[in-house]
């Protein structure tokens, strides 16, 4: 029996002009093939990803079916330090003393060879927080050891909402009404259904199809974003999503460059409720944030306490956002991958550090349309690509 265990370390990233913070990755993966006695002995893996702060912690939990198909699955483990958990999310998780159980929801419990299930749990420590290292899925082990690693500085504030419960849609776009990998464009100027835009003004960034990088099929939309208010290149669908509510939008994005200290946007939502006004994603300090143009509200709060309870975009890879937007009462809600972003949440109730901006404007939004590209108000070049993007009225997965 062999067993191989991989550990990243993410390290520290400062805001600029802001008090300093960090947060710290661990992940954790490990494979054993078994002797076969059941339906998951011939192997499983555990992907365990920790952000912790100082007394608390998430942790992301993905549970991967090596051996034959099974229709339900028991995640058990031993916590090596005072680690309690307080929720969970799209598993039921109970603990007796340092002896964790997590059980499937009932909708992910069926996993097919080489299927996964994704959960997490949120809990306290007091002395330390050590990830462990003994899984082991329907009794059978598929754990290993790891190494010790500084864990930098923590965060001094916890996140406030853990990950939703409900279950995504079945296949790539569910019952979507807007659902492209960008296959049927023709040629390297975007045509049809996604026409190129420049809301506001127009510089020297670009939009183009590209053949070269793709997340699946073999195109995908290209974006050269340029630094400078004046710089506006957006794809735009022609698509009226008026009529769509709630809204649930999936992307696929990559990015190369991290997220600037200063404003940008690369998802933009012309909002009747706002006039015609974009409703915004995008990032500052840092971290993915919510703009509304009419009164620059952001969503996290611009303090080092909202910043920090939002994330970084992965930079060089492909990754998966998801948002949803209620056109009845203005919640909010934002996944990167199957991981709910605290900072990104928008409920109604006002949170500190979060959404007191947010608040000030009570009509819900309602977005009319969507715009992929890129916008600065300052510095910020970037080259970003988009590809099998979806939206519907209800969730749609990754």
């Amino acid at each position: 029996m062999r067993t191989l265990v991989t550990r990243l370390r993410h390290r520290p990233w400062a805001l600029a002009a802001l008090a300093a913070f960090s947060a710290v990755g661990l992940l954790l993966s490990a494979f054993v093939a078994a002797p076969p006695s059941s339906a998951a002995d011939s192997g499983c893996r555990v992907d365990y990803t920790v952000n912790q702060w100082s007394g608390g912690y998430t942790a992301a939990i993905k549970v991967t079916n090596l051996g034959p198909a099974i229709t339900g699955w028991r995640l058990t483990w031993t916590y090596g330090g005072d680690q309690k958990v307080t929720s969970a999310w799209n598993a039921t998780v109970s603990q007796s003393g340092q002896a964790v159980t997590a059980t499937d929801a009932g909708w992910n419990g069926s996993l097919a060879t080489g299927g996964s299930a994704d959960f997490g749990v949120q809990g306290t420590y007091q002395s330390a927080d050590p990830t462990p290292t003994d899984f082991a899925v329907n009794g059978v082990a598929c754990g290993g050891t790891t190494t010790p690693t500084d864990p930098g500085t923590p965060p001094t504030t916890p996140p406030t909402t853990p990950p939703p419960t409900d279950p995504p849609t079945g296949g790539d776009c569910g019952t979507a009404v807007l659902c492209t990998g960008f296959e049927d464009q023709s040629g390297t100027t975007p045509s049809g259904a996604w026409q190129f835009a420049a809301p506001d003004c127009q510089g020297s960034g670009t939009v183009t199809v590209d053949t070269s990088v793709a997340h699946s099929g073999g195109k995908s939309i290209r974006v050269d974003g340029k630094a400078g208010y004046c710089n506006h290149a957006f794809v735009a669908t022609t698509a009226d999503l008026s009529s769509v509510g709630p809204l649930y939008i999936r992307m696929w994005v990559r990015h190369t460059t991290a997220l600037p200290t200063g404003h940008v946007a690369f998802v933009s939502m012309p909002d009747s409720s706002q006039g015609g006004k974009a409703l915004r994603i995008g990032g500052q300090n840092g971290a993915l944030q919510w703009n509304r143009e009419i009164d620059d509200a952001t969503l996290p709060a611009q303090s080092p306490a909202g910043v920090a309870q939002s994330r970084p975009l992965p930079t060089g890879s492909w990754q998966c956002l998801r948002f949803m937007i209620n056109t009845s009462n203005g919640n909010l809600d934002t996944w990167l991958g199957d991981q709910q972003v605290p900072g990104l949440h928008q409920d109604g109730v006002p949170t500190a550090d979060i959404d007191q901006q947010w608040l000030s404007r009570t009509t819900a939004p309602r977005p009319t349309g969507l715009r992929l590209g890129w916008e600065s108000y300052g510095g910020g070049d970037d080259t970003l690509w988009f590809d099998d993007v979806a939206v519907g009225s209800s969730p749609i997965a990754c």
